[in-house]
């Protein structure tokens, strides 16, 4: 039997290579090797948007994005939060056994409410709801980034909570990063978070990704100057989508190091790595937003799913606390 993983998003705008590099990537990467679920967070995003038509574009967005990536929803079960309303009742369940310092602790409440989001309740409990959402389709991986491992940790810690009180009814989630994803930095080398403004998004037309590229800050070393390549966000980013091991890669950190070439020249060679290795999912991504039946189709295929599964829980966890 297959090996099952989950993730979702908050449809909070444009997918960047952010998303990409920490978590997309590994979802494309495994399908058809594991039982895959995913999800877009559209409960989670109501703690940060007010507009629902901004809502509904960016949860239609999201999915084409999702798919023109390389996920293949003949493979994988692509669905809507909101489509799942058993999750929510697995969310208060959860609640009355979360002691509230665990929520205290959370650290995305903390940035977020730093960063001037509204303290509400819902942001305070959001790692509850997110709980329920891995829970609710009993995975055994959830693939992340490295700035979402505590989320999986409350989550461990919740089910084990609720474990003792009531009987094994939630597994236990392991977080799974892929070793070279780490945190992707962005325009200013800061983590790439569409809060701090400096993400890239490699659908833009080419004309303006590599202008958006060449605003990426570097240090003022002369050109003729060997250069570190391991601190230089340009070459980061390469190796990040490339990959380490890639001779384009090795060629990249070689020119770095010997000196002669300026940071435009690794800028470009970056903005031609993300033409070329996107190349296929912008096309796919042109399709796609031209065929919203066929996007339609694929939720209510992926909301069926999970929801037949989420069902299978949510009765696990009702009788063992006695409904």
């Amino acid at each position: 039997m297959k090996k099952r993983i989950l993730s979702g998003i908050q449809p909070s705008g444009q997918l960047h290579l952010g998303n990409y590099a920490g978590a997309i990537r590994q979802f494309v990467e495994m399908q058809g090797e594991y039982e895959v679920y995913v999800f877009v967070a559209s409960y989670h995003a109501l703690t940060s948007t007010r507009d629902p038509e901004v809502l509904g574009n960016n949860i239609r967005q999201i999915v084409i994005d999702y798919i023109a990536f390389g996920l293949d929803p003949k493979q994988a079960n692509i669905y809507l939060q909101h489509d799942v309303p058993q999750v929510t009742e697995l969310s208060w369940i959860l609640s009355c056994v979360c002691p509230k310092h665990m929520m205290d602790k959370a650290t995305s409440y903390k940035d977020k409410t730093a960063k001037g989001l509204a303290a509400s309740i819902g942001l305070y409990t959001y790692p509850i709801l997110q709980a329920a959402d891995i829970l609710s389709v009993d995975p055994d991986f959830v693939p992340v980034g490295e700035d979402q491992i505590q989320h999986i940790e409350i989550t461990r810690d919740l089910a084990q909570k609720f474990n003792h009180h009531y009987g094994e009814v939630f597994k236990l989630p392991a977080h799974r990063i892929r070793a070279d994803a780490g945190v992707l930095p962005g325009l200013d080398g800061e983590k790439m978070s569409k809060s701090y403004g400096n993400t890239i998004d490699p659908f833009m037309p080419e004309k303006k990704l590599r202008k958006l590229l060449n605003k990426i800050v570097t240090d003022s070393t002369p050109m003729e100057d060997p250069k570190e390549p391991e601190t230089c966000t340009v070459y980061k980013i390469f190796k990040a989508i490339a990959g380490s091991d890639d001779q384009r890669t090795v060629d990249l950190a070689n020119q770095y190091r010997a000196g002669g070439m300026g940071y435009g020249h690794a800028k470009k060679a970056l903005a031609d790595l993300i033409l070329d290795h996107f190349g296929d999912a912008r096309k796919r991504r042109e399709e796609l937003m031209a065929d919203p039946g066929y996007v339609e189709k694929v939720l209510a295929d992926g909301a069926a799913a999970a929801r037949e599964k989420v069902g299978e829980v949510t009765e696990r966890a009702r009788k063992a606390v006695g409904l």
